[in-house]
């Protein structure tokens, strides 16, 4: 009677532990897919795949290299996007490119931590998306090719960090890198779902050429879709995904869209330069903004300058007054020079220049040009040479005025009276 009882006890203790793990591990269909990726792009049929994903993302895009990073995990090097539909592509399914359309996904029922096939060359690390249809022990394989610009290499050095995105090597070079590597088989099986993965580098490895030590991160399952990394734990949605629902109805996507209404990879590019250039039109305003703050404080800067302006215009027409007054300066220097020959004739009549010299004093002679000057001092030496002749000269011819001594400043000589 006992031994019944324990069975019967073990078996409800059984039948408790298998609806908890059902219960832990929530199986869904592609619908799911389905329905949360719409918002974030297209779903097109295709005739080898079905019905197939185009990401609505900017020109350039690659898969499990643009906008995330890589993480050690339980579970080998697992990708973390920044895509908020992360969760499914990256984890589920393959990734395969069109010339005209980019890359385009196709949905699968295994989750692994990231499908795609590792290289490890002398100084690099590299991975590329797996192609639909090829199995894990191909795609694992040294006979798996790709070309060699779907290949993303990175630094050893640089592998892991969350701003891997900026370590990447030129694409340019990948066809040397490629020659140069070997694949990284480090394949994994899933004890719960038999599912072979590959972990990628070895923890060591990479702890080695970084100088840093790894701490794995926890991966818990979440049970919406999504995913976020916090506190080194993974939270992610990773359901047990069939291809048909419970009712083995086959699902599809509730809008399915023309592949002609897709746009092309070339008017992707197109449609993010011109994007790229409004969001910079958008930013120039506000530092028009500022400009426009300076521009309307210049104002008051020119009303200053102007005030200077004004001020610098009435000096400036002080000096055409001064100019306009040195015609007069120089017709009084004009008579003196003219008045010159009466007062040098003034000697003959000693009474009027003596009233003179004591009615005005002596004015300074006008500066004159340099060839006055010049003449000046030619006149000054023929005087000084002359001067007994002149003397002469003018005895002999008083109405005959002499030349003006302009050397020297006219001095009153002691004029004595003609005795009568």
């Amino acid at each position: 009677m006992k031994k019944i009882i324990l069975l019967l006890v073990l078996l409800i203790f059984g039948l408790l532990m298998n609806l908890k793990n059902s219960s832990a591990q929530v199986s869904v269909s592609f619908q799911v897919f389905y329905d949360d990726l719409s918002p974030y792009g297209y779903w097109v049929e295709n005739s080898e795949y079905g019905y197939v994903w185009i990401p609505s993302v900017n020109y350039g895009f690659t898969p499990y290299g643009t906008n995330g990073y890589w993480v050690f995990t339980e579970f080998g090097w697992t990708w973390v996007s920044y895509y908020q539909w992360g969760w499914a592509p990256f984890h589920y399914g393959r990734w395969y490119y069109d010339s005209m359309y980019g890359y385009c996904w196709v949905p699968g029922n295994e989750w692994g931590p990231g499908w795609v096939t590792w290289r490890v060359s002398d100084g690099y690390y590299g991975w590329a998306a797996i192609s639909p249809g090829i199995s894990i022990d191909f795609a694992y394989s040294s006979g798996y090719r790709l070309p060699y610009n779907q290949w993303t290499f990175v630094g050893h050095r640089d592998f892991g960090s969350t701003n891997i995105s900026n370590y990447y090597v030129s694409s340019s070079r990948n066809t040397e890198i490629i020659n140069n590597s070997t694949v990284i088989n480090n394949v994994q099986v899933d004890n719960t779902s038999n599912i072979k993965y590959n972990t990628g580098p070895k923890r060591t490895d990479v702890e080695k050429h970084t100088g840093k030590s790894i701490a794995p991160i926890t991966i818990k399952e979440r049970t919406k879709p999504g995913h976020d990394l916090s506190n080194n734990q993974l939270q992610i949605y990773k359901p047990n995904v069939k291809k048909n629902d419970s009712n083995d109805k086959k699902p599809s996507p509730s809008k399915i869209t023309n592949l002609k209404d897709v746009k092309p990879v070339a008017k992707k590019n197109t449609v993010s330069t011109q994007q790229k250039a409004n969001q910079s039109v958008k930013e120039k305003p506000s530092q028009q903004q500022k400009s426009g703050n300076t521009i309307k404080e210049k104002p008051t800067q020119q009303q200053k300058s102007g005030n200077t302006v004004k001020k610098k215009q009435t000096q400036q027409q002080k000096p055409i007054n001064t100019i306009k007054e040195k015609p007069a300066q120089q017709q009084k220097s004009g008579n003196t020079v003219k008045e010159k020959p009466a007062q040098q004739n003034t000697r003959q009549n000693p009474a009027q220049q003596k009233q003179q010299n004591t009615r005005q004093q002596p004015k300074p002679q006008p500066q004159q040009n340099t060839k006055q000057q010049t003449q000046q001092k030619q006149n000054t030496r023929q005087q000084i040479q002359q001067k007994p002749q002149q003397q002469q000269t003018t005895k002999q011819s008083p109405h005959k005025p002499s030349q003006p001594q302009q050397s020297k400043p006219i001095q009153n000589p002691r004029i004595e009276k003609p005795k009568h």
